[in-house]
Order: structure tokens, then C-alpha cells, then sequence
């Protein structure tokens, strides 16, 4: 992901990036337009019947790229039970991975696969189940050795096991959340699960979208405790509505002109509130502002 500033995170790529991944629940129109507007051209606008999972693929020809976006559910209380699946063995990343994600990636990879370019760079976006069924195309991608530039997901449940995130340490994959969204806490970590190796864990760094021009970053164990702490939280509509785009885009254009990072002392801290944009006990500035490409 290409830095705004020293050691920052761009949230200008990760708010066009958003509306990809917002764009995908709107029209064809909608999604021609903003793509023209990033000097893209649609090349392919679909819903899978089987599935009932909708995907485009947008591609410049100018820059050499292809971005990947794919729609999430509309329902969130169904897909907090559909993420309980366990995990099965893939046949083409030999990685453990959530069945029903797995599954509409290959339906995805099959429509998209033979419209790529080779010599081209790929983006993946999406939201929620939408964002894991972009990171395991991602993952079926690259198995083919083709250039994965990033992967920027929204709001996106765990698909794999450590094993399985592991295999992908070396793909570029930035996972945005809020505080208070539950889907991607899901499945619940438990810590006394350590010792099994096939819990579900996340990959990539964890962008956590904090109130104002504020953000922090988790990666592996770190990012995983916040799951810890969430089974012993009651849950609320704000959690409901805290998963929906609305609110991740209005935190990330707070964040478009400057950016100020924040270490968490305890990431379990996150939970000292309910509110995605109240005040959180146990963070502390860090001199690292990223600005506006």
C-alpha cells in the first residue's frame, strides 16, 4: 500500500478503495461511473444465480490494472451465523479455509480468470462477506502467479487459520475496521484456544478506525485479542449499524487530509466504550501523520 507518509497509511487508496467496495451494492450505471472516474473501464458486471454473489472487475489500461470488487451481504444477522462453518482443505492453495467463502471465490475466480491480463497488477476490494471472498480470490490468484498489488478490505470476517494466513504473509492485504463492528470478530477467539492451530486468524494488518483524524494498526496475536474481549460484550444495534459502509466511509474522510496514528497499550482497550467515536482509554499519539496523496 503506497505510504502518504513515512510509515503511514494512505487513506486517500483506502478511500477509493471504500467506494469500490460501496459501489458494488449500487447500479451498473453507478459502478461504470465511478470507475470512469479513476480512469477505469468496466469489463465485467455480474450476480452469480447459485451464489446469488455480485462482483465486478474494472480495468485501466493506462496504469496496468485490474480491480476487484465484490459485494457483501445484505443481511448481517445471517451472516454472523454463516461464518460459524469450520474450516475445510483447499484443493488449489492447500490452505484451511471457510467453505461457504471458498466456494463463491471459485465461482468468482472462474467468471474473472480468463479476462486478466498477465502483465497487470491486481487490486481486491470488498465488504464484509464480500471482503473474504475478495481475500480468497486474492489467494487463488496468486496461487496462479499473477501480480496482486493489494488487498483492502471493509468490515471482513476471518477465513483461514494461522497456517492459512501465514501462507499469505507476503501479499500486501490491509483489513479496515471499527471498533465496535462484530463481523470481523467472527468467529470468536477464545485465548485459551491457543494451543489449537486450526482456530480461525486474520491476516494482513488491521487498520482500526478510531474517532476524528485518529487511527491504529494491529497485526497477528494483537489484532486477534480484540475477539477475546468481544464475547464478554453485550451486543447492541450500534454494533449492527457500525458494520455498514455509511459509518467506515465518514471515518475515513475524517482521516483524507491528515492522519495521526495511535498506539494501543492494550488492544482490549477498544472495548472501554461503546460508541465507535468516543473517547478510548489507552492510547497514546504517535508522530506519524499520513496526508492526502
Amino acid at each position: 500500500l503506497p505510504a502518504a507518509a513515512a510509515g503511514g497509511i494512505n487513506f486517500a487508496e483506502i478511500k477509493k478503495q471504500a467506494l469500490f467496495a460501496r459501489a458494488v451494492y449500487r447500479s451498473e450505471e453507478d459502478i461504470r461511473a465511478l470507475a470512469g472516474s479513476y480512469q477505469y473501464r468496466l469489463s465485467l458486471y455480474q450476480t452469480i444465480p447459485d451464489s446469488q454473489i455480485t462482483f465486478f472487475l474494472a480495468t485501466s489500461d493506462s496504469t496496468q490494472a485490474h480491480l476487484i470488487s465484490v459485494r457483501g451481504t445484505s443481511n448481517v444477522e445471517n451472516a454472523m451465523v454463516d461464518i460459524a462453518l469450520k474450516l475445510l482443505t483447499d484443493e488449489k492453495t492447500g490452505a484451511r479455509l471457510h467453505q461457504g467463502f471458498s466456494y463463491a471465490a471459485k465461482q468468482v475466480y472462474a467468471q474473472i480468470k480468463p479476462l486478466l491480463r498477465r502483465n497487470y497488477k491486481i487490486q481486491f476490494t470488498g465488504h464484509s462477506l464480500g471482503g473474504a471472498v475478495a481475500l480468497i480470490l486474492a489467494m487463488y490468484l496468486d496461487a496462479d502467479r499473477l501480480d496482486i498489488e493489494q488487498v483492502i478490505t471493509f468490515g471482513q470476517p476471518k477465513v483461514t487459520n494461522l497456517a492459512g494466513a501465514n501462507s499469505i504473509a507476503h501479499l500486501n492485504i490491509v483489513r479496515v475496521v471499527t471498533p465496535t463492528d462484530l463481523v470481523p470478530l467472527l468467529p470468536p477467539f477464545d485465548p485459551m484456544d491457543l494451543s489449537n492451530l486450526d482456530i480461525y486468524w486474520h491476516a494482513g494488518k488491521e487498520v482500526i478506525l478510531l474517532e476524528g483524524d485518529r487511527y491504529a494498526v494491529l497485526e497477528a496475536a494483537d489484532s486477534m485479542l480484540r475477539a477475546a474481549q468481544f464475547i464478554l460484550q453485550p451486543l447492541t444495534e450500534e454494533n449492527l449499524k457500525n458494520h455498514y459502509m455509511a459509518p467506515y466511509l465518514e471515518l475515513i474522510e475524517l482521516k483524507t487530509q491528515s492522519a495521526r496514528r495511535v498506539i494501543l497499550r492494550n488492544s482490549l482497550e477498544l472495548f472501554g466504550n461503546d460508541q465507535v467515536g468516543s473517547s478510548l482509554p489507552g492510547l497514546r499519539s504517535e508522530t506519524d501523520r499520513s496526508t492526502k496523496a
